[in-house]
């Protein structure tokens, strides 16, 4: 802690008393010299000053030789040195030799440096450049050089200590914007990046957490246009409920079972082919759904990605013929002019309306014809179609929404290249192991590891190529999608989200296994959803 000092005592009593004085142009230490003579304030009054002291020194100089021995002077001056301040340059046309001198004279008389000008300093630095120091001693080393404490002293002025630095060119201004943009830049794309990838990782946590959530009914007023929905025997609510947003009549799988269950409804459904709208609330559906007067009669409504023995049971349950019949009806395919080991995949999937009495074998002949047709429109010789019927299939099975269906049938391709064969080996579709082992309709999206390793002859996981035969239904789109694979070099895909049906198509390994980590993170969100 610094210690106390005696009352009365200002230590900044001696810096401020050496400060210059404005007012009289005189220093604060020394004001006493002011009887002496006033320091000129002008340049006016500097020349006269000139004059008379180069008059005086005149006189002086002619005293001095005459009355003092020149040794005598000499010893006097060793003795006794006096200092000489520096030489103050002169206006255009009055004599160096005047000022000069009347430099040396005021600097005699006065014993003390007078307050510097800019001039001053600027013969200072003439000076200095000579070998000579600020008050016009020789230099020894280099030359004295102003300091801060010069500014107290009176001995220099701001302008002795340097000029302020120049600021930046507007170039250099230009490129530090520039490079400040660009920081800015960098670090918004890491934050909006990072956005990016929590938002589609984490999406589902996210929107539950904040209550983002979309609805998962329409509203009342939004019903239009026709769909047809089909229940068949053993048919419960929650499979009534996906059948239901398969067609487009309610919004979510889960909607309509959650209203029953929510509501405590136990109604009874009758197997049939239900004429609904689309774009239906729960509750409206329900209503539809048990009104006698929405039942078609005599009709079966087939949608894509049936087996062969959903589609015979659903016939059976629709048109009341014994599921026997059906059964007898599709044992012999060469007779519908199929070369094929069954007719798999060769039951067209559509809205079919029968007359009355009429037979299994009519009705097997005209789906069988429906499918031919639809080859025939997509150009599918009839040597390929039981293959294209096959990849078509499996696209049926794998794919979410119409516009993938042409991604995945590039994968296909992609994978059955034999320029890939040696890094894959085998197809390995998730849809062929399922149907192989028969948990294709379980109620499951993910193969078991059961079914994996099942030797049958649909498994790709264990068999190389296509499977032996179809695995479903196909539609036009999906044979349509056969022929005509998108161009890209995808090689996997998974389907992340089970309500939207979101497709994520990777080439590398290493971008499925992170969108396999996202299909995770969405059934952990999502318990009760198929996964």
């Amino acid at each position: 802690m610094p210690e106390a000092r005696p009352d009365g005592d200002d230590p900044f009593a001696d810096l401020y008393g050496r400060l210059p004085d404005p007012r009289s142009g005189q220093t604060g230490a020394h004001a006493a010299d002011a009887a002496d003579g006033a320091v000129p304030t002008s340049r006016r009054a500097a020349r006269e000053a000139a004059r008379r002291a180069a008059a005086a020194g005149g006189a002086s100089r002619d005293g001095a030789a005459g009355d003092t021995p020149a040794t005598g002077g000499r010893d006097a001056a060793r003795q006794q040195p006096t200092p000489v301040s520096a030489p103050r340059p002169t206006d255009a046309g009055a004599p160096a030799s005047a000022a000069g001198g009347a430099a040396q004279a005021a600097s005699a008389h006065r014993h003390t440096p007078s307050r510097p000008t800019a001039t001053d300093q600027a013969a200072a630095d003439q000076h200095a450049a000579h070998g000579q120091g600020a008050h016009g001693h020789t230099s020894a080393g280099t030359a004295h050089r102003p300091s801060v404490e010069d500014l107290f002293t009176g001995a220099a002025t701001t302008d002795a200590l340097g000029t302020v630095p120049p600021g930046k060119s507007r170039r250099a201004k230009r490129r530090g914007r520039w490079i400040a943009l660009a920081v800015v830049l960098v670090v918004l794309g890491g934050i909006a990046g990072g956005g990016y990838y929590v938002w589609h990782t984490y999406e589902p946590q996210i929107r539950s957490l904040m209550g983002w959530e979309e609805p998962k009914d329409y509203e009342a007023g939004q019903a239009h246009g026709e769909a047809l929905v089909t229940i068949v025997a053993g048919d419960t609510g929650a499979s009534i409920s996906k059948s239901l947003a398969s067609a487009g009549v309610t919004k979510t799988p889960g909607v309509f079972y959650d209203m029953l269950v929510s509501s405590h409804a136990n109604p009874t459904f009758y197997p049939g082919v239900y004429k609904l709208q689309k774009m239906m609330t729960a509750k409206d559906a329900l209503t539809a759904l048990t009104d006698p007067a929405n039942k078609l009669e005599n009709s079966a409504l087939l949608p894509e990605g049936l087996t062969e023995d959903q589609i015979l049971k659903r016939l059976s349950d629709a048109l009341k013929i014994p599921l026997a019949d059906f059964q007898a009806a599709v044992k012999d395919p060469s007779a519908y002019g199929v070369k094929a080991k069954s007719l798999e995949g060769w039951l067209f999937p559509a809205m079919y309306t029968f007359p009355p009495g009429v037979t299994a074998k009519d009705v097997i002949k005209t789906m069988v014809d429906r499918t031919v047709s639809s080859l025939d429109d997509a150009g599918v010789a009839q040597a390929d179609r039981e293959r294209i019927l096959t990849i078509a299939s499996i696209i049926q099975r794998e794919a979410r929404s119409s516009d993938d269906f042409y991604k995945v049938s590039r994968v296909i391709e992609n994978r059955l290249d034999p320029n890939n064969q040696e890094t894959f080996g085998k197809l390995q579709m998730d849809s062929t192991a399922q149907y192989g082992y028969g948990e294709m309709h379980d109620g499951t999206a993910s193969s078991s590891a059961a079914a994996l390793k099942d030797d049958n002859p649909w498994n790709t996981y264990v068999h190389a190529g296509l499977p032996v035969g179809p695995i479903s239904n196909p539609g036009d789109v999906a044979i349509d999608a056969a022929m005509h694979p998108a161009a890209g070099p995808w090689l996997y895909f998974v389907t992340v989200n089970l309500d939207t049906g979101k497709t994520v198509f990777s080439t590398t390994y290493a971008e499925h296994e992170k969108a396999v980590t996202q299909f995770q993170q969405w059934c952990k969100a999502h318990p009760d959803s198929g996964c």
